[in-house]
Parts: structure tokens; C-alpha cells; sequence
């Protein structure tokens, strides 16, 4: 065999390997939401309002990758969201609490969320339905700007607390699953599902990491289409 057709074979084996690798990424259809690097395919809000919040917060850098996370300096409420809409998916997050805690929640409990379904205008807060990231109160539900959902047959009125304790110590990461499959959603913390809601008015949106007056790190954030896992 001659050098060129050598080489030629080689290419054409490489092409094949490369093929196949693309094929088995678009078929399992995973998406990692947040590439490790910069925040490509999200875009931030960030409230107007000034009132109450410590005069040493600067906006800008409220949202930051350092080291293959996502920084979220907390120092003012603001919006991370993904510029596309999902609807069906299994989405899985990691995240551990900071240390430091901003005016007007200095003393409250350290507090982010996740908004799913989100719709309309980015504001604080948008049309959503949150899985709740508070200290000893991750996993609860909360509806953000008058959507409906339902725990148990019964319609919430504003929230609905988790029915299991499955946290972990602060400064330890968490995982936190939220599946959303049609109109029901159901949160899962460390591998416990903790609430389940049935009947949500919405269905698809945009998909929000909070930023609310304390320090928080979210590393891991993928999304697993429903068809894929079925």
C-alpha cells in the first residue's frame, strides 16, 4: 500500500469514528446547558431597583465562571436565564452554598431557585414555577407570577413545601433533578423525590437560576430530553 493510500485510509476511518460519535451525542440528546467555560446561550437581568441593597455590590459581577463553575456573587437580585425554551426534559443541576450574604437579606437564609417554565419579560420575578434552592427548603414549590399547579389534588395557593429533609451540609455540593414531563413537575434532591406537582398551567419556557442575596455555586447543568431516558 502506497503512503497516499495509507494516509487515505487512515483519514476515512477517522471520518467513520467521527461520524459515529456525532450520531451517538445526537442520539442520547443530552444538552449540557453550561459549558464549563462562559455563560454562551444564557443571558442576565438585573433588578433596577437599588433600594436596600449593600452600596459595595456591583452588578456586574453577579454572574461569573471561575474554575468550571458558576460564580453568583448574590449581591443583587438578577435573572440568569437560558436564551432558549425547553418543555420535557430532566434537568440536573449541582450546586453548594458561599459564604457571603448581601443586604436586604444579610441575616435571612441563604436563598437562589430555579424557575422553569418561564415566560414573558425578564423581570424580578418572571411568570414561572420554581423549584425552591433555600437553605432547608430546597425542593419546595413556589408559583412565580400566577401560574397554577397542583400537590396531592389540591390547587397551591403561592408554595408548597417538600415533604422530605435530603440537604446536605453547607459547603457540600447538592444535586438537585427537576423532571418535568407535560403538565406535571417533580423535584428530586440527592436522589429523594421531595415534591411532586400535577396540573401546571405552564408547560414550557425559559429556565432561570436565581441570584437573591447570598453566595452560590452551580457547577453541573444539563439538560436530558424525557424521549431520551424513555
Amino acid at each position: 500500500m502506497s503512503r497516499i493510500q495509507s494516509r487515505g485510509l487512515t483519514l476515512a476511518i477517522a471520518l467513520v469514528l467521527a461520524v459515529s460519535a456525532g450520531s451517538k451525542a445526537a442520539d442520547d440528546g443530552n444538552v449540557s446547558l453550561f459549558n464549563g467555560k462562559d455563560l454562551t446561550g444564557w443571558r442576565i437581568f438585573v433588578d433596577p431597583k437599588t433600594k436596600g441593597y449593600d452600596a459595595d455590590s456591583q452588578p456586574e459581577r453577579i454572574f461569573k465562571v471561575e474554575d468550571g463553575v458558576i460564580h453568583v456573587s448574590g449581591e443583587r437580585f438578577a435573572c440568569l436565564s437560558t436564551e432558549k425554551e425547553y418543555e420535557n426534559y430532566r434537568l440536573i443541576v449541582e450546586f453548594k452554598w458561599g459564604e457571603k450574604r448581601w443586604a436586604p437579606r444579610a441575616t435571612a437564609k441563604r436563598d437562589s431557585g430555579i424557575l422553569m417554565h418561564c415566560v414573558g419579560p425578564d423581570k424580578i420575578w418572571t411568570k414561572s414555577i420554581e423549584c425552591q434552592i433555600q437553605e432547608g427548603d430546597v425542593g419546595d414549590f413556589h408559583l412565580v407570577g400566577g401560574p397554577t399547579l397542583s400537590v396531592d389534588g389540591k390547587p397551591l395557593k403561592g408554595s408548597g413545601k417538600k415533604t422530605a429533609d435530603a440537604e446536605k451540609p453547607n459547603g457540600e455540593w447538592n444535586t438537585v433533578e427537576v423532571v418535568c414531563d407535560g403538565d406535571s413537575i417533580t423535584n428530586i434532591v440527592n436522589g429523594v423525590v421531595v415534591n411532586k406537582g400535577t396540573k401546571a398551567s405552564l408547560s414550557k419556557g425559559r429556565i432561570t437560576l436565581q441570584s437573591e442575596g447570598a453566595e452560590v455555586f452551580y457547577r453541573k447543568v444539563e439538560l436530558r430530553p424525557l424521549k431520551s431516558e424513555k
